[in-house]
């Protein structure tokens, strides 16, 4: 796994929750969006998304539903409950928590700069 993978895999809870805190998204939606925001830094892939929303709907976090697309097709929308805003206020608070303990480490300030 390399250095990416490894951040991206400590952060998707934050992100995906961060996301559905905003509005209803269905799978290729987040993807997308995560995509949009971070210009290309925060890819994740459709086989990857999964899992954690999985894990997230068992924590009783987010909710799913199915949605008729068309005639045939159907699309799952996630959506946020209020569990998984305090647990992404949680996470976001020990995120920030963190971050700034590694600026520190690494000798930079808040802008980043020696």
């Amino acid at each position: 796994m390399g250095i990416a993978e490894g951040l991206k895999r400590g952060t998707i809870e934050l992100a995906l929750l961060s996301l559905l805190s905003k509005k209803d998204m269905y799978g290729y939606e987040i993807c997308q969006q995560l995509k949009e925001l971070s210009h290309g830094m925060y890819v994740v892939t459709e086989g990857s998304l999964y899992p954690v929303l999985y894990r997230l709907i068992e924590k009783g976090c987010i909710t799913d539903r199915s949605e008729l697309v068309g005639k045939r097709r159907t699309r799952v929308y996630y959506h946020i409950e209020q569990a998984g805003i305090d647990y992404l206020n949680e996470i976001k608070q020990e995120y920030f928590s963190m971050h700034n303990g590694i600026l520190l480490v690494l000798g930079e300030n808040e802008e980043g700069k020696n």
